[in-house]
Order: C-alpha cells, then structure tokens, then sequence
C-alpha cells in the first residue's frame, strides 16, 4: 500500500487540513496522516466517512489500480 495522493490532493482541493477532516469523520489527525502516507489501511466504515466529507467515491479515493 503506496502513499494516498488521491486523498491528500481531494483534501487540499477543499483546502482543507489534516485536522478539519479528521474532525468531520471523528478520528485523530495522526490518523489522516497515516492514511495519506500509506501506514494505515482504513476500515471501509472510515472509508466511506472520508468519502462523504471529500464529495469522493471509494473508487474515485481508495481503489488502487494493479
């Protein structure tokens, strides 16, 4: 599992930060960032959260192409 870009630049695109988004799901910052840089795979609840707050699909954020 390779650096989420797809998400870090979803999230900047809505200008904002690591902080703001971790609120709007309800986890840490730490978390967000550990996403974004590949050390942590989230649960498809998280997943989905992330989603509706980034206007995204799974697809659009999570589906890494082979």
């Amino acid at each position: 599992m390779g650096k989420n870009l797809k998400l870090k630049s979803a999230r900047a695109a809505l200008d904002m930060s690591q902080k703001e988004l971790a609120e709007a799901v309800h986890v840490t910052r730490q978390t967000i960032n550990a996403i974004e840089n590949g050390d942590y795979n989230p649960t498809i609840r998280l997943c989905t959260a992330i989603c509706r707050v980034l206007g995204k699909t799974l697809d659009e954020l999570f589906w890494e192409e082979i």
